[in-house]
């Protein structure tokens, strides 16, 4: 199956190179508090950052069913206890998918008058983050984090594969698609 050593293929490569931002994408956030994977997310984009990698340090992930914050806002907290000034921070609060949260972030990006950005979340979801972000005119190279407790557990990391592969031929249709408007 191509899409799945696609996937695998991907995953193993860290592109990060200075860029005008760092995007981390969000993941489940817990009462106010990073779950295990939002954080392994954050501290794998906040080290970037400190390294000079860009300016700014984007945040995605909105409000789930019964929660009372997002996911970005709980990212913002968490990078300033870790040294990451607020007027560094910006954040995508509303998408709930991938599409959204990087359609968000693009249009942060546009507002702002750049378009390079080193995208940050676990291996499995770097070919897909990449062909996102280009359908929304993001110039993007991505950097997986390589401290994500989902490759802690084989089975669960395989579903993401898995799960992954299948989602890629779509992500490059809906990008075929608009291109052809």
């Amino acid at each position: 199956m191509i899409g799945l050593g696609a996937v695998l293929v991907r995953g193993r490569m860290d592109q990060a190179r200075p860029a005008d931002a760092i995007v981390v994408l969000g993941a489940a956030q817990y009462a106010g508090r990073p779950s295990p994977v939002l954080k392994a997310r954050l501290d794998h984009g906040i080290a970037l950052f400190k390294k000079g990698m860009a300016p700014r340090l984007i945040l995605t992930g909105g409000r789930g069913e019964g929660d009372t914050t997002t996911e970005a806002a709980v990212g913002r907290r968490y990078a300033i206890k870790r040294g990451v000034p607020a007027s560094a921070i910006l954040l995508e609060d509303v998408g709930r998918t991938t599409d959204e949260s990087l359609h968000g972030v693009a249009t942060i990006m546009h507002e702002a008058g750049v378009t390079r950005a080193v995208l940050v979340s676990d291996r499995f979801h770097m070919l897909r983050l990449d062909i996102l972000a280009r359908r929304h005119g993001i110039t993007a190279w991505t950097s997986p984090t390589r401290t994500s407790p989902i490759e802690r557990n084989s089975m669960e990391t395989w579903e993401y594969v898995i799960a992954e592969s299948m989602k890629v031929p779509a992500a490059l249709m809906m990008t075929e698609a608009g291109a052809k408007r």
